[in-house]
């Protein structure tokens, strides 16, 4: 892909994460602080600002993401998207093609990131219920087709999960019914990311 592509899916998650803004915070009403909807869709609107114009390389257009991300969002959403672009970015160094298989460490990377970051495990009700087995699907050369259907399993399941990290974590048993806004949000970007790629 040439980097005015990514651009262009950039944006479009962007505009996936502004459009269901209520439905996030409906979401985080229910186990947080009801600000990640506005929380997100505030972050991706500078996002779309911050990338616009020409970018060197991938490494550079995702650093951007990410710095907007962290210094833009608030609550824990900044510092953990930020982190996953800042490590997916990293990955990217030298990088001239955005395949498939680039995708995918980049991908795993991003992971890490978060990981590194939130000290959250799958099975703790947040995001990295939907990013690490999405991770392993695609290094499972899966389709994104079946990457995204098995982003959707993983968010619904964080319905039936007790939250242990996070806002959601204070609530204790009444977080089991609902759905992670983390894990929602992940879900939005990962579906509307990968199906504009074609595999």
């Amino acid at each position: 892909m040439e980097i005015k592509q990514v651009q262009e899916i950039i944006n479009k998650i962007a505009d996936k994460i502004i459009e269901n803004k209520d439905y996030l915070t409906e979401l985080d009403r229910s186990i947080g602080d009801a600000d990640h909807g506005s929380n997100m869709a505030k972050g991706f609107k500078f996002t779309k600002d911050a990338i616009e114009g020409d970018f060197e390389d991938y490494k550079t257009l995702f650093n951007k993401v990410a710095t907007t991300l962290l210094s833009k969002v608030g609550g824990a959403s900044g510092p953990l998207y930020g982190s996953f672009f800042m490590k997916f970015a990293a990955s990217l160094k030298d990088i001239s093609d955005l395949d498939r298989d680039t995708l995918n460490k980049a991908f795993a990377s991003g992971l890490e990131g978060v990981k590194q970051r939130g000290k959250a495990e799958v099975g703790d009700k947040t995001m990295v219920d939907v990013l690490e087995p999405v991770a392993d699907a695609l290094n499972e050369g899966k389709t994104y087709d079946e990457v995204i259907k098995v982003a959707e399993e993983a968010m619904n399941k964080t319905k039936d999960i007790k939250a242990n990290k996070g806002r959601a974590s204070y609530v204790g048993e009444r977080s089991i019914g609902h759905i992670d806004p983390g894990a929602a949000s992940s879900y939005i970007m990962i579906k509307t990311g990968l199906g504009e790629i074609n595999d």
